[in-house]
């Protein structure tokens, strides 16, 4: 069994610190690779690429990583980082989205690094894996000039962030009749609580997904309604009334969605149930 630790929570203004980012994601800081692996698993020590990234000007702004039962893993384990440009944040207020590259990582074999375009809107804190048209993710394997690939990959992911921050104007430019609200809701809906069959036994009902959390989210357009959804998808706290086995009736409250793991699988599939949106309603993503 797996435990996730959740996010820490920082000042968006400002980058981890190495302790900070230790107390986080310990495994960040692993230099060599699980006893589990052969020696042709080459370790990317994350630290080192995070340290190599700052020179580049992009800084550590989140980060979280899985647990084990396995304390031999403990060190190695999967983890995840949120990194950001800060030189030009000033210029930014709350409501604005800034993009972000995703780095995902682990020495005992269980992820690549993966380097993802991802999104991050200031006013709500939501934190999104962007999936374009043009780039969905890039992964470098344990082997070889390890280092030199994902300082490549990092510009190269982040242009795919800069072509997805046109997705805030555009899509504020859509208004979803209240039809296309629910389908937008019922499709996230088995996205989140669909098993592996599609089959969805849950109280939580899809039009809880369209109630707003904040008065400034009650708009109809495209940008906002995405916005609702995928925070209600993610961060939980949904409330409804089930039946246990017994058929008594219990009360059921959704939990925030923080393995690594699910948490990019979900975030992704909203996108792209955002973007296919767009496109229906005449919005094409950036080439």
């Amino acid at each position: 069994m797996t435990i996730y630790q959740n996010t820490a929570r920082f000042d968006i203004g400002r980058a981890l610190t190495e302790d900070e980012l230790r107390r986080s994601a310990p495994s960040v800081f692993a230099l060599a690779a699980h006893d589990s692996r052969s020696e042709r698993f080459q370790p990317i020590p994350t630290i080192e690429i995070v340290r190599a990234l700052a020179k580049e000007g992009f800084h550590v702004v989140g980060a979280k990583q899985s647990g084990t039962r396995d304390e031999s893993r403990k060190e190695f384990t999967k983890h995840l980082l949120r990194l950001r440009r800060l030189d030009n944040l000033a210029a930014h207020t709350v409501g604005d989205t800034v993009c972000e590259i995703l780095l995902k990582n682990a020495n005992d074999g269980t992820s690549a690094y993966d380097l993802m375009a991802g999104l991050f809107r200031i006013r709500c804190l939501n934190s999104m894996v962007s999936q374009t048209a043009t780039l969905d993710s890039l992964k470098v394997r344990h082997s070889g000039d390890v280092a030199g690939k994902v300082i490549e990959g990092t510009f190269t992911v982040l242009d795919a962030a800069q072509k997805a921050l046109a997705a805030p104007q555009d899509w504020s430019t859509v208004k979803l009749e209240r039809e296309e609200q629910t389908i937008l809701a019922e499709a996230a809906h088995v996205l989140r609580f669909a098993d592996a069959d599609g089959n969805v036994e849950t109280p939580i009902q899809p039009a809880q997904l369209l109630i707003p959390r904040r008065h400034d989210d009650r708009s109809a357009d495209l940008w906002t309604q995405f916005n609702v959804v995928q925070e209600n998808v993610i961060r939980g706290g949904l409330h409804g009334i089930g039946r246990d086995a017994n058929n008594r009736r219990r009360r059921v409250t959704t939990r925030a969605v923080n393995g690594i793991d699910q948490d990019v699988k979900l975030n992704k599939a909203l996108w792209l149930l955002g973007a296919r949106m767009a496109e229906l309603k005449g919005i094409r993503a950036a080439a």
